[in-house]
């Protein structure tokens, strides 16, 4: 009888053995609890990446650590830091390549090999051309086993905007549209508030949260005098900087982006030739004025290439558009929109309500812009789809 248990517990052990995960499997597992981490410091760490990080010992989470605000600590260091003594031999998964160069800490590679660390986990490459390569080679030669490409692709998606301020030299583009079923944002009155319910609306200011900036043009500044902040409960200190594309400074002086502007961060991408004294009482208020020079203008005004440049050397790596639809088309011309978050409400408010997009010079199919669907999920009543750019490279 207990060789026969005994037979049974081999065979069920065997069974076991061959159905538990294999060590791939477990470092998509981590890498994908790091990723999370690592959004939580989207919108407050610019201009670092936001980067997750998981120590793991003896198959445990011993400690966890993310991009804190403002960019330090580096997510490596506030995990071993959390880690003390134990992280001595332990697995390290890391959305992003540790940095190598001395900034205004040390490199987290570095800090890696100090703390005894037996193995990094990499989801994807730092394309900073101070790191790209040397962390992993640091990590090398010190005799730590690494291995790279991880959960990649969404490694890339949650750095995207930092990879396209290195790589293209201009930030992340998210266009957030609420709208009724026709595509209308406002009556032909003017009259916008609200077209969706309260949870939608709640979706947005997350997205406010996760974004560094929020730009809108002199049409949505003027007519909603919007507050632009995040004001979700807990969240109000993530309220991004406000940017409002505005070149012949008509946005009043009593509008409360201009009398807030001495609390939340408020930039005006304005033409030089305006009148001094009313650019000088912006100032007083706190509204920094963004002029480009002649060469960035053209007859339309202000280039949205320069806009995008302009912005990437402030460091901003996530820019949410919030309107209107004059914005929305330019800047769809310029294939600078690089995601979709459409809200929409069951309404239909005919031919004679304002379009989210006003026209841009589309003759053909082709020539307009295309995008994928990549999720999508219902709100109280309304709906609320994430699309991505289907020609979108890095």
């Amino acid at each position: 009888m207990k060789q026969r248990t005994s037979r049974t517990l081999s065979k069920i052990w065997e069974h076991i053995k061959n159905k538990a995960p294999s060590p791939a499997c477990d470092d998509d597992a981590y890498m994908k609890i790091a990723l999370k981490l690592a959004k939580r410091g989207l919108g407050n760490v610019w201009p670092n990446p936001a980067v997750g990080c998981v120590l793991v010992k003896e198959n445990t989470i011993i400690a966890r650590g993310w991009t804190q605000p403002g960019g330090r600590p580096h997510a490596e260091v506030e995990a071993l830091t959390r880690a003390g003594e134990a992280a001595k031999g332990a697995t390290a998964y890391v959305t992003l390549e540790p940095c190598a160069h001395y900034g205004k800490t040390p490199p987290c590679a570095n800090a890696l090999v100090e703390a005894g660390i037996k193995r990094v986990v990499i989801a994807v490459e730092d394309p900073d051309p101070r790191v790209s390569g040397q962390g992993v080679k640091i990590l090398k030669d010190a005799g730590i086993d690494v291995t790279m490409n991880v959960c990649r692709e969404e490694g890339i998606e949650v750095n995207e905007g930092f990879f396209l301020k290195v790589l293209k030299n201009r930030p992340l583009f998210t266009m957030k549209m609420a709208t009724t079923l026709d595509g209308k944002i406002a009556v032909h009155t003017g009259e916008s508030q609200w077209i969706t319910e309260q949870p939608t609306r709640q979706q947005g200011h997350l997205l406010r949260a996760n974004h560094d900036a929020i730009m809108v043009g002199i049409g949505t500044a003027s007519e909603d005098n919007p507050e632009l902040t995040c004001r979700l409960p807990g969240l109000e200190h993530h309220s991004p900087v406000r940017i409002v594309v505005d070149r012949r400074m008509r946005l009043p002086l009593t509008s409360k982006l201009v009398t807030q502007a001495h609390k939340i961060p408020t930039w005006m991408i304005t033409l030089g030739d305006q009148d001094a004294i009313r650019a000088e009482a912006y100032r007083e208020a706190g509204v920094e004025l963004i002029i480009p020079d002649s060469s960035s203008q053209s007859e339309a005004g202000i280039t949205l290439d320069w806009v995008a440049q302009e912005l990437a050397k402030r460091d901003l790596t996530r820019i949410l558009v919030e309107g209107g639809s004059h914005l929305a088309a330019a800047l769809l011309r310029r294939k600078l929109v690089d995601r979709l978050c459409w809200m929409r409400a069951p309404r239909i408010m005919g031919h004679d309500g304002i379009p989210v997009v006003q026209a841009f010079g589309v003759d053909h199919l082709e020539e307009t812009p295309f995008f994928d669907r990549t999720s999508m999920f219902n709100s109280g009543d309304d709906l609320v789809e994430i699309y991505r750019r289907r020609d979108f490279d890095i």
